[in-house]
């Protein structure tokens, strides 16, 4: 498995952005553990700022549910639950089957199916590389193809924290080659019905889509210990 350096060529304008960045990046890739305490002054000096951005960053984190905060304990990595991943789900279903009816009510031009295409090569090139980040971020590229696609941008950023809260768990999920090769076979089906330009079919392969990982992280979650609270 592939990691990306911390600090990439294209860092964000601001210290905070920068700083959210890499945290929600550590956490989805398992450098920081469910459990794991966040220490403001380790972190500070990994990432060269100030507490401030940190704050600001935690701020966002612990309002997606991705970090917790304990008094005079301080942040610490949210533990992954399966109700809060069924609850997550449950709304995206909602959601995204509205975005994909209006998506395609509004008979998108070729060039969404040609940006679902490329994301599917991403996701496989990512895939066979085995870079689970590049593949967590290129999985996500194609799903909000179609949300984009609804021209509602309130609605995109409703799902936007919603993706943005169980990205950890698709990280989980893509570690088992069986489930990465589910996922490329069911982005084709994806593909496939949204070609097709039917509604019913595109959300029902969807609703498959997302029932195929949750089964398989509740296996996995069921079968974790639980996390520690003092880990370093």
């Amino acid at each position: 498995m592939t990691n990306s350096a911390t600090g990439s060529s294209r860092r964000p304008p601001t210290a905070q952005a920068f700083v959210l960045a890499e945290l929600r990046r550590a956490i989805i890739a398992g450098e920081f553990l469910p459990g794991q305490p966040l220490r403001q002054d380790a972190l500070a000096e990994r990432f060269g700022v100030s507490r401030v951005p940190l704050r600001e960053a935690f701020k966002i984190l612990e309002s997606e549910g991705q970090v917790h905060y304990e008094p005079h304990r301080g942040h610490k990595v949210a533990t992954l639950s399966l109700t809060d991943l069924l609850e997550v789900y449950r709304i995206r279903q909602l959601l995204e089957a509205e975005a994909t009816r209006v998506a395609l009510a509004g008979n998108p031009d070729s060039s969404v199916l040609e940006n679902l295409e490329t994301a599917a090569r991403e996701v496989e090139t990512a895939s066979a590389a085995g870079d689970l980040l590049k593949m967590t971020e290129a999985n996500r590229r194609f799903h909000f193809v179609l949300v984009e696609a609804a021209g509602m941008p309130r609605l995109e950023r409703m799902i936007k924290i919603l993706w943005d809260s169980t990205d950890a768990y698709r990280f989980v999920y893509y570690g088992a080659e069986a489930n990465r090769s589910r996922v490329e076979h069911e982005h084709a089906l994806i593909i496939e019905a949204f070609a097709e330009r039917d509604a019913d079919k595109l959300i029902r392969r969807l609703d498959e889509h997302r029932e195929h990982a949750i089964e398989a992280l509740r296996t996995f979650l069921d079968a974790a210990p639980s996390p520690t609270t003092d880990q370093a």
